[in-house]
């Protein structure tokens, strides 16, 4: 079965493990800073948060990357602790700092307490993004909703920001795990009820991030990062707006000891960092499951030469057979170069085993 009725459905179709013309390709934070129109566009919104609460303003961002580069996906622009701050939290993007939280999560009663944010009404933005973007892509190429993993959101909640050693998340995880259970279990509901209503609105896709799951010790992990995820992957609705299918990717940062165990999670798709040969991992797997990835993005600062061949390398690592779209390791960073972004979707796109 043709997995959309999207013109061009490549993406979808190496999802589901299906025949592709040529591996498809997308970018983590396609839409963002390295863009000049990016940065038009983010000047006239003034912060961070108006940029990604005005769905105007998100669906222009979100289309920006697809009509410079032919990407054969988009996806949406927001940010994953949109979810915390429905719920209450107070969220701050500062100049050199990233996302802060004024009120990290620090009590029991501050847990217990947290709200599942009703995602059709404290979310609505984000839902007239999606709407608003299929209507613009008029069926071009698919979208991909996501969200960020109950772990990773728990990390930021609890620290308060970004952190190198996680010291108040890790100290709840081995004082109190039932609390951190309690409040991944809120988190679970939260991110559940999210990404099905991004589904109705019209979301082809869809993708958890764990940014932070690589953290964990591999009993940790299971319990407190691939269990919740798991748990979200079976409570979503699998069938799109459009009658078909609705993969879902799954995206641990550091991860790749723990390929077999995320393999069972139900995800029809795994992101993979730079740090395991694509090859390796589809050995391991082997055919039934799509892998997503893995160019260091790094590697778009070298030489062209250089970027075309990691770029070959990790594609014919990987070799013709079915389920690759090709991705960087995690996100394009600010100063990429732009003619570097082109010279490798035209690298993936040429490239013929």
């Amino acid at each position: 079965m043709t997995p959309t009725a999207a013109a061009n459905d490549r993406f979808l179709r190496a999802c589901l493990c299906q025949p592709v013309d040529q591996i498809p390709i997308w970018l983590m934070r396609q839409a963002g800073r390295y863009l000049p129109e990016y940065r038009a566009t983010r000047a006239r919104a003034k912060d961070f948060l108006t940029l990604c609460s005005t769905p105007e303003l998100a669906c222009e961002v979100t289309l920006q990357p697809v009509q410079r580069f032919p990407l054969d996906a988009a996806i949406l622009f927001s940010d994953i602790l949109t979810v915390p701050h429905a719920m209450g939290m107070e969220l701050q993007f500062l100049d050199g700092e990233g996302p802060v939280f004024s009120s990290p999560l620090r009590t029991a009663e501050a847990i217990r307490a947290l709200p599942v944010p009703d995602a059709e009404t404290e979310l609505r933005y984000v839902m007239d993004a999606v709407r608003l973007i299929r209507h613009e892509l008029a069926g071009r190429i698919p979208l991909i909703g996501f969200a960020g993993s109950p772990w990773t959101l728990a990390c930021y909640m609890v620290e308060g920001r970004g952190s190198r050693d996680f010291q108040h998340i890790k100290a709840l995880l081995y004082s109190d795990p039932e609390l951190l259970d309690r409040l991944l279990d809120t988190l679970v509901r939260a991110v559940a009820q999210y990404l099905n209503a991004q589904i109705r609105a019209g979301a082809q896709a869809v993708m958890l991030f764990d940014s932070w799951g690589g953290a964990l010790t591999t009993a940790a992990y299971r319990r407190f990062s691939l269990k919740p995820m798991t748990r979200i992957i079976g409570a979503l609705e699998r069938t799109g707006s459009d009658g078909h299918k609705v993969p879902v990717i799954l995206f641990t940062k550091g991860g790749g000891n723990w390929l077999e165990d995320m393999a069972d999670s139900g995800a029809d798709v795994l992101g993979l960092d730079w740090t395991i040969d694509l090859g390796e991992a589809r050995r391991r797997l082997g055919p039934a499951l799509a892998l997503q990835g893995n160019l260091d993005p790094m590697a778009l600062y070298g030489s062209p030469e250089l970027l075309v061949q990691e770029t070959r390398s990790i594609l014919e690592s990987h070799g013709p057979q079915a389920g690759h779209i090709f991705n960087l390791g995690h996100g394009i960073t600010p100063q990429t170069p732009v003619e570097q972004v082109a010279r490798l979707v035209d690298t993936v796109h040429n490239w013929r085993p």
